[in-house]
């Protein structure tokens, strides 16, 4: 549970709000979850950068948790921009999982201005590649569930990421587990809607990486699809300063399941920026 005391506030953007919780003061580090889940994914990693001096700022992306469902388009690096335009503080590290990793180097292409860093776990850009029978498996599954409105067992396959493709759900941290489904679960009754509108991403991103002239690292974790594992390294690649870390333990989620070590890499990675 977080004891560093902030504000909840939403935050305007066109056609929409963004609720976004601000802690801290220092160097910003705005934090961005992963698909279908929300802010409160990062409890393990706000406290530990708040004593460390920095500006958290952790926010629900439009569709997730307490922002508001996108019916017009969008892109998800504008709402980033517009969150680092409001905190005033700026440029700022971007700290994403999976959807929110490959928004923050979008966000780094579009508006490089704003970014002093990017750390995307478990993703690349915003026009991902997946052959993975097991991540192809989870498609099915999840578009079968959709056409039959069953949201237990489209949930039931989500959660496959937190396990991935080399171990069983039964032998990940059951609270992580839990915590991961309520997250999902509340974002699935209150946004999935026929009149949501999906992000638009960034055209040509994965030929563009060249342009990302601020720090990047990958972290990845040992047991994550082997598509996301790849995604990160071809992103580490690419990019002029680009690192990758592998985190053991953990699959998709590392700053869940394994928050230490997350932790510590994120720390060490903000430390070694001048």
């Amino acid at each position: 549970m977080i004891t560093t005391e902030g504000s909840d506030y939403q935050l305007r953007v066109p056609d929409g709000e963004l609720h976004i919780r601000d802690f801290g003061t220092g160097t910003p580090v705005v934090l961005l979850h992963g698909g279908a889940l929300d802010s409160r994914m990062w409890e393990e990693q706000i406290p530990v950068l708040t004593r460390a001096g920095y500006r958290v700022a952790a926010f629900d992306a439009r569709g997730h948790g307490q922002s508001t469902l996108p019916t017009t388009p969008f892109r998800q690096c504008d709402d980033v921009a517009a969150i680092v335009r409001h905190l005033d503080d700026g440029p700022a590290v971007l700290v994403g999982l999976s959807m929110g990793g490959a928004s923050a180097v979008d966000t780094a292409l579009e508006h490089p201005d704003l970014v002093r860093a990017v750390v995307a776990v478990g993703s690349g850009t915003t026009e991902p590649a997946f052959a993975d029978p097991f991540v192809l498996r989870i498609f099915e599954t999840w578009q079968h569930a959709q056409e039959n409105n069953d949201i237990e067992g489209w949930l039931d396959a989500f959660l496959l990421f937190a396990a991935g493709p080399h171990r069983g759900l039964d032998e990940v941290d059951p609270e992580v587990v839990s915590r991961i489904r309520r997250m999902a679960h509340n974002t699935v009754l209150a946004h999935a809607r026929p009149e949501a509108v999906q992000p638009e991403h960034v055209v040509g991103s994965w030929e563009r990486l060249g342009e990302i002239a601020v720090p990047v690292l990958a972290i990845l974790g040992e047991l994550d699809a082997s598509d996301h594992r790849e995604m990160g390294m071809r992103l580490a690649s690419s990019v002029q300063k680009g690192r990758s870390k592998v985190i053991a333990g953990t699959a998709h989620y590392p700053p869940m399941e394994q928050p230490d070590a997350f932790n510590q890499v994120l720390l060490e990675f903000l430390g070694s920026l001048t």
